[in-house]
């Protein structure tokens, strides 16, 4: 949680802005820009996503879209609302105390313990199973674009590599993306496809277990070599399926380091379906000192104080009309639903329809 800049927006639709999740400068490229926001009185918290500058806000905002029809998996966060223009999209989901992986990297001073990166690549897992086994294709996946909660990670920016650029285009380089994290097919303009969110996942857990996108391999910790190596295959037919990985990863499997384990919990129903990554996701998968981390944002967010722009003058040197995007009243919906437990507004119109792979 960071302090707003001043040309952050401080209302977007209903929401007073409150903070920034992310902090400037990082060396891990975010692939939106992302607030914590709120209702005046503060009866309603939510994450409220925007396209970075430069980026296609249709191409976003029909990611975004999709998004909202509701994604298979319980790890991924789910879309509850969609704002703002044609030229000004934006998106919310429920919020949780949640540290970015870069975050909380940064927070535990390097790489992440052996057991934690594991239960993180189950989750991610069955997350990229469940997408892949109904044909869609996450291309978001990197290091910023996964939460870390108490109860286990949660999978966001959906569509983001999609967003970034149309297929054929060199994405190489363009704001946003983590070239690390993308796969070299999708580098080079190549549709987005399963065997690209391999190589991300790979990236990612070389991340958590080691602070570098790209590390040698002598430096990845034994237990993970082989299957973060498998990942990271340059040919995409060689890289495992999200379903193998999940086998490998989870207590299930008889993998070093979870036998006997007193943490280890047996699989859980979430989303309406048996969670195997749930087994290794029960107390004292995150370390202490993360926990610490999201008990202060807790605190500091209740402590954050808003101020709600009227119609009698401008904020912060803004015009009022530019922040207040004429979104309908939103409706209650369930924080665990992976889509909307209620009506929603409608998405903004004019926007094309993303295909989902």
């Amino acid at each position: 949680m960071e302090p707003l800049r001043p040309d952050d927006p401080r209302r977007l639709g209903p929401y007073d802005v409150v903070a920034r999740l992310d902090a400037d400068g990082d060396r891990i490229p975010v692939p939106e820009r992302r607030f914590i926001a709120r209702l005046p009185g503060g009866n309603r918290t939510v994450l409220i996503s925007l396209p970075l500058p430069g980026m296609d806000p249709a191409r976003f905002a029909a990611e975004a879209a999709t998004a909202r029809q509701g994604l298979p998996g319980p790890w991924i966060a789910p879309v509850v609302e969609i704002g703002g223009t044609v030229e000004a999209p934006w998106y919310a989901s429920p919020y949780l105390p949640v540290l970015p992986l870069t975050a909380a990297v940064a927070a535990y001073q390097g790489p992440l313990p052996d057991h934690t990166v594991r239960a993180l690549g189950a989750a991610l897992a069955e997350a990229l199973a469940a997408l892949h086994a109904t044909g869609v294709t996450h291309a978001g996946l990197s290091p910023a674009a996964v939460l870390l909660t108490t109860g286990g990670p949660l999978l966001t920016c959906f569509g983001a590599v999609r967003a970034a650029a149309p297929d054929g285009e060199q994405r190489s380089g363009l704001p946003g993306l983590a070239s690390g994290s993308l796969a070299p097919e999708q580098l080079t303009g190549g549709r987005p496809r399963p065997p690209g969110d391999i190589y991300a996942l790979g990236s990612v857990l070389a991340y958590a277990a080691t602070g570098h996108l790209v590390p040698e391999r002598r430096e990845l910790p034994e237990g993970l070599r082989r299957t973060i190596a498998a990942c990271l295959t340059r040919e995409p037919a060689s890289r495992p399926q999200a379903a193998r990985l999940l086998d490998e990863l989870t207590p299930a499997a008889g993998i070093a380091g979870f036998a006997g384990d007193p943490h280890v919990q047996p699989p859980t129903v979430l989303g309406g379906t048996v969670s195997r990554a749930s087994a290794a996701l029960g107390p004292g998968w995150l370390p202490g000192r993360l926990i610490a981390a999201l008990a202060r944002q807790s605190a500091e967010l209740l402590a954050a104080e808003t101020v709600t722009p009227t119609p009698y003058g401008p904020v912060a040197g803004r015009d009022h009309d530019s922040l207040m995007d004429p979104v309908p009243s939103p409706q209650p919906y369930s924080p665990t639903a992976l889509g909307p437990a209620s009506p929603l507004p409608p998405a903004p119109s004019g926007l094309p329809a993303s295909p989902a792979s």
